[in-house]
């Protein structure tokens, strides 16, 4: 990534986040510095990761959502995100172009990153963190499914997911979480 252990951030790491994300070069930089200061290697590695999100939930268990979530935004696969991919990740979970949310979403449910999604992965992902009306993950599975018209061994490729969810806004409602919003705000919460 560059200049990962420096104080500062690079040129082009600055000019890259904020020609992609909604952050300010100050707001980049104070995000930076911060990132410093928990992570002085410069990675979160997925462990610290699973610890951090684990803090914002203490009466469930969200390790397994946590791994999920790491290895989504972990896009170089080296099991550490470094602060490009932290950013993208606050980004997209915050604020991000709905495009940019459904493709994060589409990796997310694509367990084994094979490019498609299969009924288990959404089962795999739905399983945690069910509201009431939807008490079981075979039904919300099933749902969702159902939405896309699809046969229990057929996949969903990424273009297919992208255009369903945009389509129809209660398959949109069966795969967000409020989580990382909720995160976000803890994270402002313990900063002051």
């Amino acid at each position: 990534m560059g200049n990962t252990k420096s104080s500062a951030l690079s040129k082009e790491l600055l000019e890259e986040l904020k020609s992609n994300t909604k952050y300010s070069e100050a707001e980049l930089c104070t995000w930076y510095q911060s990132f410093l200061k928990e992570c002085p290697s410069g990675k979160i590695t997925k462990q610290q990761f699973e610890g951090i999100y684990a803090s914002f939930f203490p009466n469930a268990d969200p390790t397994e959502y946590a791994r999920h979530v790491f290895r989504s935004f972990d896009t170089n696969a080296d099991g550490t995100l470094d602060f490009k991919e932290y950013i993208v990740a606050l980004h997209l979970t915050s604020g991000g172009k709905t495009l940019q949310k459904l493709e994060w979403a589409f990796a997310l449910y694509d367990v084994d990153g094979n490019g498609t999604i299969s009924k288990s992965e959404i089962l795999e992902i739905v399983r945690k963190h069910l509201p009431e009306d939807e008490n079981t993950p075979e039904k919300r599975a099933e749902k969702i499914w159902e939405f896309f018209g699809k046969k229990d061994n057929d996949k969903i490729s990424e273009g297919e997911f992208i255009q369903g969810v945009m389509d129809n806004k209660d398959i949109l409602r069966l795969i967000q979480y409020d989580e990382p919003q909720k995160i976000k705000d803890k994270l402002k919460e313990k900063k002051q």
